[in-house]
């Protein structure tokens, strides 16, 4: 492969990044080309003007800042009145109310999911992870030494999971069920009806849910968004969560990692001291970010979530609507939540593509168009697309997928 070209023969799913693969397509992006840089790789959205946080967090952030009173070490778990903000934030979605005490303030979500497969792992454990999911989790399972097993979303489902095969992979050894809603990549939506057979799934086999909601409340189709928590009555939920995609400011860096059982099946004694240790060693949120969130939970305005809403929703139906015109792609299903969207690529339609990677850096490099190759999330031959991005913006990225397609497809390509 060309310039900068992933040696993806080697590349193993623990050591491929989304920030590494990116990284590497930006290079090889042709500096000659006259066509601008359009990235729809990275989920970010602070990228697009028509994607900002509300005024009331820059507000509550200056004022905190300004006040002079946060300035020092927070308590490693996080400000007692941060983990309280949360606490109810939550609460508001479910049957029982979480004590702050269930609550700890991350480093964005990806600290939160560092401290649940920390948290989990032991010798020969196992975990179950999504495929396609995100690669993280991954990556984290591989520096904690537990084995990854990968049970597969079901495209023709709605991206559902595969419960027959959870079964199947889960031992006596397994720690953990990885269950990421809304999907990213998938921009799926998972209806009550689904949420609870994964609960009763993890029941039987007596496993912890580890629910990645950093997307939660940013859906746009038929499914309301229902936290996993909702089940925490019946089997223990750590929810993973921050302040990144829902408010817009995923440099912020403020997530929490969250133990949901009111039943007392997981959380006990000897667990949280292993937790507040751990803790102890981690960095968490600067204290003036953390001090600004219940201020920013209490006053931010419903308006400013529903007009994100339809902002990604017309840009889904966008995305879904252009992807119909594109030769040598599919899109199974149209997203209903998040920010992304899965589509199959048909590598036999085109002429000189090997793979989804190949596709992607000759797509940089003629297009200057940056997308994610499936085989970073998992999947072989299929694209993520983020669609988090304006109008058009989008539309000018997926005409040049769509003029990509056509050149390089076996059609064009035949002689008269």
């Amino acid at each position: 492969m060309e310039n900068g070209a992933l040696n993806h023969e080697t590349e193993t799913a623990s050591t491929i990044t989304i920030k590494g693969i990116l990284s590497l397509l930006m290079q090889n992006v042709d500096e000659r080309n006259c066509k601008r840089l359009i990235s729809l790789g990275m989920g970010d959205p602070t990228v697009y003007s028509c994607f900002h946080t509300t005024h009331v967090a820059g507000e509550a952030v200056v004022e905190a800042l300004q006040s002079d009173k946060f300035n020092g070490y927070s308590p490693t778990v996080g400000l007692p009145q941060t983990r309280r903000a949360i606490a109810e934030y939550l609460s508001s979605d479910l049957p029982y109310k979480l004590s702050p005490d269930d609550v700890f303030i991350t480093s964005g979500c990806t600290q939160a999911i560092d401290v649940a497969l920390s948290m989990l792992a032991r010798p020969g454990a196992n975990i179950l992870i999504p495929r396609p999911g995100f690669p993280i989790y991954e990556l984290c399972a591989t520096f904690r030494r537990l084995e990854i097993r990968y049970f597969d979303l079901l495209p023709e489902k709605g991206w559902e999971v595969d419960l027959d095969l959870v079964e199947a992979l889960a031992d006596q050894n397994t720690v953990g069920l990885v269950i990421i809603n809304p999907g990213n990549p998938c921009g799926s939506v998972y209806s009550y009806q689904h949420l609870k057979k994964i609960a009763e799934t993890a029941e039987k086999l007596k496993i912890p849910v580890i629910a990645d909601e950093v997307y939660g409340h940013l859906v746009f189709g038929d499914n309301p968004f229902v936290p996993m928590a909702v089940f925490g009555s019946m089997v223990p939920v750590l929810t993973l969560g921050s302040l990144s995609k829902r408010w817009i400011v995923p440099g912020w860096r403020l997530g929490w990692f969250v133990i949901n059982d009111p039943s007392g099946m997981f959380k006990n004694p000897k667990i949280i001291e292993r937790i507040k240790k751990y803790f102890d060693i981690l960095g968490g949120p600067a204290t003036f970010i953390q001090a600004a969130v219940p201020r920013i939970i209490e006053e931010t305005d419903q308006v400013f979530f529903e007009k994100t809403i339809n902002t990604l929703k017309q840009a889904s139906d966008i995305c879904w609507d252009l992807i119909k015109e594109i030769p040598c792609i599919t899109c199974p299903h149209k997203p209903q939540g998040s920010m992304a969207v899965m589509i199959k690529l048909d590598v036999s339609s085109l002429e000189d593509i090997s793979d989804d990677i190949d596709f992607c850096f000759r797509l940089a490099k003629e297009e200057s168009v940056i997308i994610l190759p499936g085989t970073a999330v998992g999947l072989k031959n299929w694209l993520r697309i983020t669609f988090a991005a304006d109008p058009h913006s989008l539309k000018e990225a997926l005409g040049r997928l769509k003029s990509f397609c056509k050149r390089h497809s076996k059609q064009m390509q035949q002689p008269y």
